[in-house]
């Protein structure tokens, strides 16, 4: 009987101890659902996006349009939910009871307080203790400028200039020394150098990113070359693409405008651009991504007749007053220049008088079709090996058509870049290899093709002799002298070919095709043309590079270090380098059109390693760097850096830098070998001026002016010339050109960034220092042929330009040259998402009392200010940024045109519309709201409004 009592119990009480587990089972996987809204703290308005996420659970929802939320979990009250949005100051609040719906506010966050840059120290840092000046542009500041393409935003950026060459060609640069092919400032896209091995500079964004595949973009304003190397003495900008592995999707881009809206140099012209990107992770450790674009539209024109060789030159007429100045040089004129000059030789008023007359030449809007496009693809392969190491291959392309701006003007048609790139990257190490392939395509030079048009005419020699003989008619028929020289022109260019004519398309593409720039026909009228125009030129570049974090290592302090090494390989092809193979005395001769000579190569290795050392409390930051570089045309070169990044208290950062930097001379500076027009561009190394002798027996061409000048004075005065050419003598200077070396420059900088006002108020304020040594630039000689520099021989050389060879040499300047600036950026969060954004740089340039060899082209304006206002969602989903630019007038000199350039003020702007049922996005815009047309520099385009409409297609996988 007990043991069935004590049965009876035990039953019962499993039951009762089963059920009391089962109901507690229920109650612990029931679900709950806390619901509620999370506003906006200035507004008071719902924010949609919002992440409320179960602390330690994977349990969240978002919030929808509204701002609502419904959230469940099988977690037991009490518990914590953490509540993010990009751009908003995150919080975690505890939940203790559901009886109530729960309201929650979001403060807007300064993101740059968290945002983190590589491109500063090659390593992840915040930007607010960068050792040295960067801006960072990330997606929102892209979506929301007012720029017409994601890369004309860097025309907003503190201490930067953006020169516009085309359309399709944009070239940035930073703190003086500006150049339309600037050979001082570095671009990489996702580490690749995107320069064009041939023309030694990037070509703007031709071979970037898309319009949709852009994550960010970093930009350094001052030098770089102790952690990169050659070319990044004035900036570096490094662009930065999506990753497919966390931006899966696809999506797609329209924009369509229209430029030319006041019909001034060309009719109402429409662009477009379309573009696709498709990225897929198939899973967590293989990825694809792949993107294309094409643009086209109508470029904006380069139709400036300023004249730089006024009438009040020597190298003018000054004794005499003409309406038209028969020996002008145009801006955007070629032909006319001084190499095409000739003496006219007339009785005038009873005396002998010899007057400069210039060669007709041709407009550049009638050498050049102003349809341009950009064709781009890319397409790359990634694969993840666990949680650290990651492999990629990607490949690029794009087809570029634009007008480049050297020593001449240089017309890009089908031009293409390929890249291709390997790259292993783990938690230390990054490896990356890539080759850069050019090919010019159907480009061609503008100034060659205007003198063989001209010289398909007549011969400099016979179109002289016409005019002179014609000039010297009127004058004895009592015609006045401006008249007589315009019948003189006339009759000199009667069967020349005109634009606009069948003839003369039909002769200027004969000349584009030819591939030899030197040999033209000597003057029988209408016979077919023998020189040409085409620039046809293959290169190549390889780049290897190895970066390794050794910190754990040496524990005491962070160590980073690497390797590089490039080799470039460019074909000659008779017209732009010198091809040591052929005898000296054949180099002069062109090759055969269509024939090419053994590559030249040129090559440079170095190695790096920089320190990073936190002190008193991580206050101090000191960061050391030393690179040394090899070329083996040149000595070793050492590059160090040392800043200091001191925060005293939180969000106060000041900071200080030195920094010594080389740039060896590009391929083009080193072996260039060009004729240019009756002059030959060449390089400055001694192995190219072997046998030709500019470097050590040539007078510049400025004196060779003064003194032809003053002998002319003379013969008019009764002289005989060669009396007057030995008697003036003392007039000529010589050269004595120095063998080419790297140019060095010493960088000192000191700044402050901070965030204030809880987060509103973003401050930068930067001042540079700069010492250039070596300064590169070219300097126009003469070398006599019949004997050495001071000999009589030479100096009645110097009257005859048959009996002289002319040179334009890359040289090193005597001078050392300095030069200063200052830069400050405001940025300021008003209330309801209005944003303020202000920065005003000063650059210049201490002046030398020596005069130097050739023109030092600081080429900045002194003062640039930049000013924009917006508020990305002003109502629901719309949004607005306008930005208003203003830099005051300044002098630009360069070999091809110089001359001062207006002071001028643009406004941009544009509104945004985001419908995100149905992932879509609508920017209305206008770069140039105004038409206020302007240009950047000498010779460059005037560039007028651009008004465009842009759609995005984004759907997420």
């Amino acid at each position: 009987m007990k043991n069935n009592t004590q049965g009876y119990f035990l039953q019962k009480t499993g039951i009762l101890l089963f059920t009391i587990l089962f109901f507690n089972l229920i109650q612990a996987q029931q679900l709950i659902e806390l619901s509620g809204i999370i506003n906006h703290t200035d507004t008071g308005k719902g924010l949609a996006g919002v992440q409320i996420q179960v602390e330690n659970t994977q349990d969240m929802a978002l919030t929808d349009q509204q701002g609502n939320f419904s959230l469940r979990t099988r977690v037991k009250i009490p518990f914590r939910i953490v509540i993010t949005k990009k751009d908003f100051t995150s919080r975690t609040v505890e939940i203790l009871s559901l009886s109530n719906k729960i309201a929650i506010e979001l403060n807007p966050q300064n993101t740059i307080i968290n945002e983190v840059v590589i491109s500063a120290s090659r390593v992840p840092e915040k930007v607010l203790r960068s050792p040295i000046a960067i801006e960072k542009i990330d997606i929102k500041a892209i979506r929301e400028s007012p720029a017409a393409s994601f890369y004309e935003t860097l025309e907003n950026v503190k201490g930067l200039q953006l020169l516009t060459s085309s359309l399709t060609l944009k070239v940035p640069n930073s703190r003086g020394f500006n150049s339309p092919n600037n050979f001082r400032f570095m671009q990489l896209v996702d580490g690749v150098d995107v320069q064009s091995a041939t023309l030694g500079v990037p070509l703007g964004n031709a071979i970037g990113p898309t319009e949709l595949d852009i994550q960010s973009m970093e930009v350094t304003p001052g030098a770089a070359s102790a952690l990169y190397g050659m070319n990044a003495i004035n900036g570096l900008a490094s662009l930065q693409t999506k990753d497919p592995f966390t931006s899966e999707g696809l999506s797609f881009y329209f924009r369509g405008g229209v430029n030319h809206v006041d019909n001034v140099n060309h009719t109402i012209a429409p662009l477009g651009e379309s573009a696709i990107r498709f990225a897929k992770a198939f899973n967590k450790n293989l990825a694809i991504k792949v993107n294309a674009s094409y643009f086209s539209g109508i470029d904006w024109i380069s139709d400036n007749h300023t004249d730089q060789n006024p009438n009040s030159l020597v190298t003018g007429n000054p004794k005499f007053s003409f309406v038209n100045n028969p020996a002008e040089d145009l801006w955007n004129k070629y032909g006319d220049e001084r190499n095409n000059r000739v003496a006219v030789k007339v009785d005038y008023n009873g005396k002998p008088t010899t007057f400069n007359v210039s060669r007709t030449g041709y407009l550049e809007k009638d050498l050049v079709s102003p349809e341009v496009k950009n064709i781009k693809f890319d397409a790359g392969l990634y694969y993840r090996f666990g949680d650290q190491w990651r492999a990629s291959y990607v490949y690029r392309y794009g087809l570029l058509d634009g007008t480049f701006q050297r020593g001449n003007k240089i017309r890009l048609q089908n031009a293409t870049v390929q890249n291709h790139k390997v790259e292993l990257t783990g938690k230390e190490l990054t490896f990356r290899t890539y080759v850069s392939i050019e090919n010019t395509g159907d480009s061609y030079n503008l100034k060659p093709l205007a003198d063989n048009l001209d010289l398909t005419n007549l011969s400099n020699t016979n179109w002289k002799n016409i005019f002179q003989t014609t000039l010297q008619n009127n004058l004895n028929a009592g015609v006045n002298l401006n008249d007589a020289f315009i019948f003189a022109r006339q009759e000199a260019d009667k069967n020349r070919v005109v634009p606009g004519t069948a003839a003369f398309e039909q002769l200027k593409n004969r000349i584009i095709g030819i591939n030899n720039w030197d040999s033209a026909n000597g003057g029988v009228a209408g016979a077919p043309a023998t020189g040409g125009a085409k620039l046809e030129q293959e290169s190549r570049f390889y780049q290897g590079e190895i970066t390794y974090d050794l910190s754990r290592f040496v524990e005491i302090f962070n160590l980073l270090a690497g390797i590089d090494y490039r080799f470039y390989s460019i074909t000659p092809d008779g017209n732009n380098f010198v091809d040591f193979e052929r005898p000296v005395s054949e180099r002069n001769i062109p090759l055969p059109d269509g024939t090419f000579g053994k590559d030249v190569t040129y090559q440079k290795y170095g190695a790096f390693a920089q320190l990073t050392k936190l002190f008193f409390d991580e206050k101090l930051k000191l960061n050391v760097a030393l690179r040394v570089d090899r070329n083996p045309e040149f000595e070793t070169k050492f590059n160090p850096r040392i800043s200091l990044v001191y925060s005293p208290v939180n969000r106060h950062n000041f900071r200080a830098s030195f920094q010594n930097g080389f740039r060896f001379p590009s391929l083009f500076e080193a072996f260039s070998f060009v004729n240019n027009g009756n002059v030959r561009r060449v390089g400055g190394l001694t192995k190219v001026n072997e046998g030709l002798g500019y470097l050590e027996n040539s007078y510049t061409l400025a004196s060779i002016d003064q003194f032809i000048s003053a002998v002319n004075a003379d013969v008019d005065g009764g002289k005989s010339q060669s009396q007057a050419a030995l008697d003036n003598r003392n007039r000529l200077v010589v050269a004595n050109l120095q063998k080419l070396q790297p140019e060095k420059i010493n960088s000192f900088e000191v700044g402050y960034k901070s965030v204030l006002f809880n987060n509103k108020l973003v401050i930068d304020w930067d001042f540079y220092y700069n010492i250039y040594e070596g300064f590169l630039g070219q300097v126009e000689v003469a070398v006599p042929k019949n004997g050495k520099v001071g000999s009589d021989n030479a100096v009645l050389d110097m009257i005859d330009r048959s009996k002289q060879d002319r040179y334009r040499v890359y040289t090193n300047s005597n001078n050392t040259y300095k030069s200063y600036g200052t830069s400050l950026g405001l940025r300021y969060n008003l209330v309801k998402n209005y944003n303020i954004n202000a920065n005003v740089s000063y650059n210049d340039l201490i002046s030398s009392q020596n005069s130097d060899l050739f023109i030092t082209s600081f080429n900045t304006p002194k003062w640039s200010v930049n000013v924009s206002l917006g508020n990305r969602e002003i109502i629901k989903n719309i949004g607005f940024t306008v930005v208003a630019r203003w830099q005051n007038r300044f002098l630009w000199e360069s070999p091809l045109a110089s001359g001062e350039i207006p002071s001028f003020y643009t406004i941009d702007a544009q509104a945004t519309w985001r419908i995100p049922e149905i992932n879509v996005n609508i920017k209305i815009g206008a770069t140039n709201l105004l038409n206020r047309r302007y240009f950047q520099y000498a010779a460059g385009p005037e560039i007028g409004g651009l008004y465009y409409m842009a759609f995005t297609y984004d759907l997420k996988l």
